[in-house]
């Protein structure tokens, strides 16, 4: 079961039922149950689409045998890039992106007991929570708090504080199903495109924004 009690969470926690990111099945169960393959899945979302990002947790299983954190931080490091740069590679950067996988893998081991929903397991509160989560290899504070979103909304932990912090604009946080991906990713699209019109000084093409 994704996802844990404790501390200042409320007490009505729920696996999310739907985190249709990926288009297939297998891989959207597996970060719908496993806490590692949920923060993986993020640890790999920069510079590739989602649904690769969040295929990439099966792929590693697949790959090496295993998705139990001390396991794969046990694995030489050689032999973990080689996993990513199999075709088709897990990542357009696999020596990069295999090193932070590697590394988050092991602060889930040595840190949290080898289990990844201790990480907002217990916290007592969201800015601790998030604390922990920048902390992780791959994390950066947009990420950190797209996470916490999608932890208070996807997998009902909700601690204190959660909703000031969290992202108010929408994330993955509110993607439970293909069509709420694709609306998302149109939105994210839409955004960017303004974003270099802007910064190119051309008028932006009409689209349509998601969200």
């Amino acid at each position: 079961m994704l996802g844990g009690g404790g501390g200042g969470a409320e007490a009505n926690r729920r696996p999310s039922q739907e985190m249709e990111w990926t288009g297939d099945p297998e891989a959207d169960a597996l970060i719908a149950r496993d806490p590692l393959a949920l923060l993986i899945g993020f640890c790999l979302d920069q510079q590739i689409t989602v649904e690769k990002a969040f295929l990439g947790p099966l792929d590693i299983q697949r790959r090496l045998g295993t998705l139990d954190a001390r396991e794969l931080a046990a694995i030489d490091s050689g032999r973990f890039e080689a996993a990513f740069r199999q075709r088709p590679a897990i990542h357009r950067f696999p020596a990069s992106m295999a090193a932070r996988v590697h590394a988050l893998c092991a602060v889930v081991a040595n840190d949290y007991g080898n289990d990844a929903a201790a990480i907002w397991d217990g916290t007592r509160d969201a800015a601790e929570l998030l604390r922990r989560l920048r902390a992780l290899p791959g994390f950066g504070e947009m990420k950190a708090r797209i996470v916490l979103g999608v932890v208070a909304k996807q997998l009902g932990v909700k601690p204190k504080g959660w909703a000031e912090l969290a992202p108010d604009y929408p994330t993955l946080a509110d993607v439970h199903t293909v069509a709420e991906r694709e609306h998302y990713q149109a939105g994210k699209r839409a955004y960017k495109a303004a974003m270099r019109a802007q910064a190119d000084g051309s008028p932006p093409r009409p689209t349509k924004r998601g969200g």
